[in-house]
């Protein structure tokens, strides 16, 4: 089996009292090839300034990950299947929701993406096929029980 692995690294401010929940939520992932990501929670949780806008939060890494996993399976099938892909372009979005027990959770997630070719492009159902196996194919799509749709627009 393979493994992956991230460290997620926090260090309470010299001046924060901490107990009176008035902490710097900003931290960083470390990631094995030396990557490191600026994260934090997210505004509309945590309200600022203790959370980091700029940072990414898990939300939007979440949201990201399905993207990035999805394209690169559609680029993978593309090639496959002979088509030369310029560009690709996902707006993807989140939404939060509630669960059956009342505790929410990352709902849905709609993949919006825009893909550029060199030379012939597919059709729209070959398309349609790509974005299908992709989807079916994505690890990350596998692991969760959130809703993913996928709008070509």
């Amino acid at each position: 089996m393979t493994s992956f692995s991230a460290t997620v690294l926090w260090n309470r401010a010299s001046d924060a009292v901490f107990t009176d929940n008035k902490y710097s939520r900003a931290h960083v992932w470390q990631f094995d090839g030396g990557a490191e990501v600026p994260a934090s929670s997210s505004p509309h949780i945590v309200r600022l300034p203790y959370s980091a806008a700029e940072n990414v939060d898990p939300e939007e890494a979440f949201v990201a990950s399905l993207s990035s996993c999805h394209m690169l399976f559609f680029l993978s099938g593309a090639a496959k299947g002979g088509f030369i892909v310029d560009e690709y372009r996902d707006e993807a979005s989140g939404e939060l929701g509630k669960n059956e027990n009342g505790k929410l959770f990352v709902s849905k997630v709609v993949l919006k993406p825009h893909v550029a070719y060199a030379g012939s492009a597919p059709d729209r159902a070959t398309e349609e096929h790509l974005h299908h196996e992709a989807h079916e194919q994505c690890f990350i799509a596998n692991s969760v029980r959130t809703d993913i749709s996928i709008d070509l627009g």
